[in-house]
């Protein structure tokens, strides 16, 4: 009898024993599951986890430059409204005094008898055009400035090719000098008229710049606004007398500039 008591009394202490040993097992299994799962949940919430914190980082980037943008064009405004200012930006181009300056008031009060409130500007960026585009874009914020309008759109064009962009003024001036090619030696002037009309609705006025006369034929009758036109350069019998008749069949007004 003492043998078989000796013998169940083993066999229940094992059994327990066997019991105690799957609960372990069974717990550290369900433990390195949850370390797994949090492992890899871990892992892929962090790229995502990253890629907000860069999107958000951009959005504060792009913030801060239309801050500062509108400051420096709030800046500009205000440099606008010093007389002694303008007059220093309108001297390279021989409007600051004299005959010059009576030519910049009369063109300034065309542009605001126009009907709209908006202003086109196309630009010839061919190679020509090289040397004065640093000079020009003062010159063209203190016209649109002036004139009281808005700049809605700026078109280059070069051989054939143009382009168009909207925005801010700020905006579209550095898209103009950043991608603009001025290189080229053909002045497709009708065909930047066409491709702008597609491109945008029709504005109060265009503003024409440019130094040669054009390579390709202008329709004045489908160009729906008036064109104010603003021919660079001394003595260029061809390019004044092109600019002066697509503004008076156009409705609008010429005003020449002599950078030096």
């Amino acid at each position: 009898m003492k043998d078989r008591r000796k013998f169940t009394y083993t066999n229940v202490h094992e059994s327990f024993s066997d019991v105690a040993l799957l609960m372990l097992a069974t717990f550290i299994f369900l433990l390195v599951t949850i370390l797994i799962t949090s492992k890899v949940a871990e892992e892929d919430q962090l790229p995502r986890l990253k890629e907000q914190v860069a999107k958000l980082e951009k959005q504060l980037e792009l913030s801060g430059a239309d801050k500062a943008r509108l400051i420096g064009e709030l800046d500009e405004m205000a440099i606008m409204d010093s007389e002694s200012q303008m007059d220093k930006i309108l001297e390279p181009a021989g409007l600051a005094e004299g005959e010059g300056r009576k030519d910049f008031e009369i063109f300034i009060e065309g542009l605001k008898k126009i009907p709209g409130k908006e202003i086109h500007l196309v630009i010839d960026a061919t190679g020509s055009m090289h040397g004065a585009s640093h000079f020009l874009i003062p010159v063209l914020r203190v016209i649109v400035t002036r004139s009281g309008k808005n700049l809605d759109a700026v078109t280059w064009f070069s051989d054939g090719i143009a382009k168009t962009y909207t925005g801010s003024m700020g905006e579209m001036f550095d898209m103009l000098m950043q991608g603009a090619p001025f290189v080229g030696n053909n002045e497709t002037i009708g065909d930047a008229f066409r491709r702008a009309a597609k491109n945008t609705r029709a504005p109060g006025a265009y503003l024409l710049i440019g130094d040669e006369p054009s390579d390709d034929q202008i329709f004045y009758s489908r160009i729906k606004s008036p064109v104010f036109t603003l021919p660079l350069g001394r003595s260029n019998p061809p390019t004044l007398a092109e600019y002066k008749t697509l503004s008076e069949k156009t409705g609008g007004l010429m005003l020449q500039m002599r950078f030096e």
